[in-house]
Parts: C-alpha cells; structure tokens; sequence
C-alpha cells in the first residue's frame, strides 16, 4: 500500500492502466520469453487477444478505448475527418471528443487522475490532476498540464513521439536509436508520477511501438535484418512494464492493453485512384490533392483507412446521389469492392461494413457509408493525388494495422478476457475503480 493510500486511510480501489499503441497480441503469444512481464500477468490474472474497432486508426481506436463508445458517439472516425454538410476536413483533436472519458467519470466521482501521452487528448484538459497530451500536440510546452508536470518533461528527455520520418531510411539505425530513447523517456516519466502515488487512476500510453512495427515488421515476419532490433525494443518495452508494475502500491490494479495489432504490409492500396478507374470518382481540372477537389460527377470518394463515402445529394454540397437511389448506389458500390482484387488475384477486402452496422450515436451524420475491413497485406489509402497504378509494394512501411490482434492483459483473478473487443476497456477500468455507471452507458462491458 503506498504512502498516498495509507495518509488517507482508505480503502477505494486504485487502477494504473499502460496503453500501448500497436501491441500484437500475436507477437506476446509466439514470444513470450521477450514478454516475461506480460505474460506474468496472464499467469496471475487474464490475459488475450481482442478485436479493435472499426476502423483499426489510432485516431479513432484511442477515443473509442477511453469512452467505450464507437465512432458514432465519439464523432471521431480517423486521423482526418470530414465537415459535415462540407467537403473541408480536419484533424480531430481532443476537443472533437464529444462524450466523456473515463478519466472524466473517474474526476465527476471524486477520484484522482494522472493522464499521459493519451492520443487525441490536445489541449490537455484542466480538470484533471495532471495530463499531458499525446501526439498532434504542437509541442511539449503547450501539452502538459499542470505547471509542475510542464517544469518536469520540458527538462528531460521526454518526447511526444518517434521521428517516423528517420523510419523511411534504408538504414534504420537512428530511427531505431531515437524510437528506443522515446520509448527509455517515457518510462521514466512514468514511473516518476507511478511513484509519486498521489493519483487514484493512472493512464499513461507508449506509442513508440506502433512506429516500430510500421517500418520493422516486414523484418520480423520474413526474418529480415532488423528481426531481432524489433524483439529487443519490445523485450525494452516488457521491461519497462515490469518496472512500472513492481512500482505500484499493493492497492494498484494493473491493466495493459494496445488498441490495434500488426499485419504484414504487401501493397499500399490508394482508394481514390481505384474510385476514379472504377469510374466511382472525378476531379475538376488535373492538378487536385484533396477532396474538396472532386467535381459534380463523383459518385464516391474514399477517406484513410477505407472509408467510403457515396456522395448524397442534400449531405453532401454537390452530392449527386439521389436519397431514393442510395440503396441501390450503396449495393452497387460494396458488390464491387467485395469482388475487388490485388495484383495476385486475392480479394482486397476482408469484408465490408455498412455505416449502421458499427456506427450509432449523435455524431453518426459523418460516418462513412461502407467500410472495408482489408485482408492483411492490403494497406488502404485515401490518396487524392494521381498515382501510377492502384497497388503500391515499394513504400518504406512494411507493417499495417490488424484489426483482430489487439491485447489486453489485466492482472486481477477474476477478469475474463475471452470475447472481448476495445470497447470493454473503459468500463473494466471504471468498474475497478468501483465508480458506478449504467447499463447502456457503454458500447462494451466490464471484463471482471
């Protein structure tokens, strides 16, 4: 029991959760000697692989893990968003959030919270006992809240994320370099606010992983030159948790978890070049790089990572798709992306998702119409710009995101990982802590 704890003389429960952005669940499993802390979890508790959301972007994987709520509800479907009644797009940030996190129910319950390095959280909010926010922050002084925490990160080392510029090197040695000092810095700052035991939840977030995997695990997967740089940045990445876990007061409940996994990467796919030789999508003039650029003729267009957007008449500016006829254009539409192919002859699409399916809530008026779920190797793209052909095999990524290989390790006897998807995080975490909550509060549900 910590210092805090027994000062107080309490007995509330107190729960640390370490997202990561990018862990395979699949790699834990088939190396567990790399993972001895994850998989002491597991031995004491629960630990597994879960599905992510749809779709499996960061961008919108950590709203959905910290409200329990999909898209529909978060009005936050990707790393670019569109307008509504527009074509303008932007970049959601942490305001875009439209319903509360668990760290504001946890707050609204009298609790204690330290948030960090939390994806689509700028500015970090003042409600909180501390937060610093994660990447698409502008920089590390305009992220960090309070005064003391700002002091702190801005003297160290502390980074808000990895250069994936250096990624793009054939040589990736000081991309690997840079990735493990990011990864080093964070969990120092970690365990500095772990230890300071003040907090009665604790979230911090290493994204470093998913930059890692996105250029390494073409390596891993076909035993490539960095196969083993890749297993040692996550045995480092262990290691941390493992410091993290023996730092935790007694009272601690502590639960890992990443919001998506990885897949090798064969081709980047562009959506919007296969709208337009589908004869699904048009531009006015030929210098175009953005949607607001698509003339009257579109039909469809597409938004990272497969979404696919009919252009409706009265929804759209210029949409052309009459409401009558939206059925039958929308049909028409997955009927060709379920038959679409790749290079070799395999189907691009897993399957496809219509828009009520998984999107349901006040912000649903922007949801994409379909959605296409890849099969691994297929990477898909918005791409605006003219491309030479569809399928691109020669860029620098050679891992994509998987939607079925999330994880989730939670070190308590009674929880139950089984069937469990990203939306049963955030009430597991709140149903830890004992702060009550209602039955459809929740897209998901407690796993203990």
């Amino acid at each position: 029991m910590g210092l805090f704890d027994r000062l107080r003389g309490s007995d509330t429960p107190r729960v640390a959760f370490i997202g990561i952005d990018g862990l395979s669940y699949r790699l834990v499993a088939d190396n567990p000697e790399t993972f001895p802390t994850l998989s002491a979890i597991a031995d004491n508790g629960e630990g597994g692989g879960i599905d992510s959301i749809v779709p499996a972007e960061s961008s919108a994987c950590w709203p959905s893990l910290t409200t329990g709520k999909n898209p529909g509800e978060t009005g936050v479907y990707g790393f670019q968003d569109r307008e509504v009644g527009s074509y303008d797009t932007y970049v959601p940030m942490g305001r875009d959030v439209q319903i509360p996190r668990l760290w504001d129910r946890a707050t609204d319950a009298g609790l204690d919270a330290t948030v960090m390095n939390v994806p689509v959280t700028f500015p970090p909010q003042r409600t909180v006992q501390r937060m610093v926010s994660g990447y698409l922050s502008p920089d590390l002084d305009a992220a960090a809240h309070p005064e003391e925490l700002r002091e702190y990160l801005t003297g160290s080392d502390y980074r808000l994320s990895v250069n994936a510029k250096l990624g793009h090197k054939a040589d990736k040695t000081e991309f690997l370099t840079h990735a493990r000092e990011t990864l080093d810095a964070r969990a120092a700052a970690f365990e500095r606010y772990v230890e300071l035991d003040d907090w009665d939840l604790f979230v911090g977030v290493f994204t470093a992983p998913d930059r890692v995997n996105h250029f390494l695990w073409g390596d891993y997967e076909d035993g490539g030159t960095y196969r083993e740089e890749l297993l040692s940045f996550h045995a480092a990445l262990d290691e941390h948790i493992g410091s993290i876990r023996e730092a935790l007061p007694s009272d601690v409940t502590l639960v890992v978890g990443s919001t998506h996994g990885f897949t090798r990467l064969r081709h980047d796919v562009y959506c919007n070049e296969w709208l337009e030789r589908e004869g699904w999508l048009s531009y006015e003039g030929d210098d175009h790089d953005a949607l607001a650029d698509i003339d009257d003729d579109a039909r469809a267009y597409s938004l990272v990572p497969g979404r696919f957007y009919l252009n409706v008449e009265g929804r759209e500016p210029n949409g052309v798709v009459l409401e009558d006829e939206y059925e039958e254009t929308r049909a028409e539409l997955r009927e060709a992306l379920e038959s679409w192919t790749g290079p070799d002859g395999d189907p691009v699409a897993d399957r496809v998702v219509d828009r009520e399916t998984v999107f349901r809530g006040d912000h649903a008026a922007i949801a994409p119409d379909l959605v296409v779920v890849p099969n691994d190797g297929f990477d898909l793209k918005s791409g605006f710009r003219s491309h030479d052909g569809v399928f691109d095999a020669d860029g620098p990524r050679t891992g994509m995101h998987a939607f079925d290989d999330a994880a989730l390790f939670v070190d308590h006897p009674d929880a139950t990982v089984g069937d469990a998807d990203l939306l049963d995080v955030a009430p597991t975490l709140l149903r830890l802590l004992d702060v009550d909550y209602g039955r459809t509060d929740f897209d998901g549900a407690s796993l203990v």
